[in-house]
């Protein structure tokens, strides 16, 4: 192939501006996304992979964000919650613990109660944001997630919820 440079920018393009997109939706599946890019690139760079190589996984990352798509529906979540559904199961002792099953089952009332508590100022206002942290806090305690990460849980959660701030308003209209 000629200009194999050529094509690996514009994969790494691509795939950047697709991961970009998902990160105002979902930012743990784009932290990961984005963390495998650069891993592959980095690989590149130091001469570790050809570049026929670094094109041939820049594709299978492709492949990978097309199989990621798929996820939600067949969970049968909508995006928001599977964006919450990221933040939590990120856990490894959360996913041992609780299961795929217990985890989705947790989203759809996190997801839920975050949705119903979510005020027009929650992301400035200290009040609002603290309640909705025990509101969080208090749904992971009762759903048994693992008492080591639920603290790092809590803020992810926060996190993914301000991300999608306005979608979550606009749905509750």
């Amino acid at each position: 192939m000629e200009h194999k440079n050529l094509a690996i920018e514009v994969l790494k393009k691509l795939l950047n501006d697709e991961i970009k997109s998902r990160a105002k939706k979902n930012i743990i599946q784009s932290k990961t996304l984005m963390e495998m890019l650069e891993k592959s690139i980095k690989k590149y760079h130091n001469k570790i992979l050809t570049a026929v190589e670094v094109i041939e996984e820049l594709i299978q990352l492709g492949k990978e964000i097309q199989a990621m798509d798929k996820e939600p529906s067949e969970m049968g979540l909508s995006d928001y919650e599977y964006a919450f559904y990221s933040a939590i199961a990120n856990n490894k002792s959360a996913q041992d613990v609780m299961g795929k099953d217990k985890l989705r089952e947790l989203v759809i009332v996190l997801f839920q109660r975050v949705k119903d508590n979510a005020s027009i100022d929650w992301t400035i206002k200290e009040s609002v944001r603290a309640k909705l942290k025990v509101i969080i806090k208090r749904t992971l305690r009762k759903y048994g997630y693992p008492p080591d990460m639920q603290k790092i849980a809590t803020e992810t959660v926060l996190k993914q919820a301000e991300q999608i701030a306005n979608e979550i308003l606009s749905d509750t209209k």
